[in-house]
């Protein structure tokens, strides 16, 4: 079956980059610490915007931010950022730029106190994906209890620009929740893994 016969969530539009970011990795389940640590910067420069802005400039974010390591983002200079900020590439948001920093800061504290950001995260559903059954997208939430959780702890941790909607929306993109509609082709391969 060719990928624009099959059925997907609406969301991504047709808009090749989105729906292939649709297919082939939101809501699949990430166990890198990496990935993770791009979702969290990715998702905070979201915040406001749509999430197409943020994709479309990915690989700008991608080179500014050292391929997403957080080592090498917890010790921008302030030269660094403000080279961040005048890149044309990215979202230049100081606070944005300052909060990348900060988080890469405290995702290394949290690997150093609980060993890995995945087990930190996969901690608050036991390890399980949350397999919900939306029949169409305005039934999606927004936030959930489990965000506003998840939000709160981060908080706790020193993150920045962890609001309960950002977390939820990192916790769909690296499939600790399968929010793909029941019609969609990728809720049935998700759930079938």
């Amino acid at each position: 079956m060719k990928a624009k016969q099959r059925q997907r969530c609406g969301w991504p539009g047709d808009d090749p980059l989105m729906v292939r970011y649709h297919d082939e990795e939101w809501g699949v389940p990430v166990h890198d610490d990496r990935k993770w640590f791009e979702f969290i910067l990715l998702d905070a420069f979201q915040a406001g915007l749509s999430w197409k802005t943020v994709l479309h400039k990915r690989d700008a974010f991608h080179q500014v931010f050292y391929g997403f390591d957080p080592q090498r983002v917890a010790g921008m200079s302030e030269k660094a950022m403000a080279d961040a900020m005048a890149n044309p590439a990215i979202i230049r948001n100081r606070l944005k730029i300052r909060a990348a920093v900060k988080n890469a800061q405290a995702f290394l504290r949290l690997q150093e106190t609980h060993g890995s950001f995945d087990d930190f995260i996969w901690a608050f559903t036991g390890g399980r994906v949350i397999r919900n059954h939306w029949k169409t997208l305005d039934r999606i939430p927004a936030k959930t209890d489990l965000s506003d959780t998840v939000s709160k702890a981060l908080k706790q941790q020193g993150f920045t620009f962890v609001g309960s909607t950002i977390c939820y929306s990192f916790l769909q993109a690296a499939g600790v929740v399968n929010d793909h509609l029941v019609g969609c082709f990728r809720h049935r391969e998700l759930s079938e893994k």
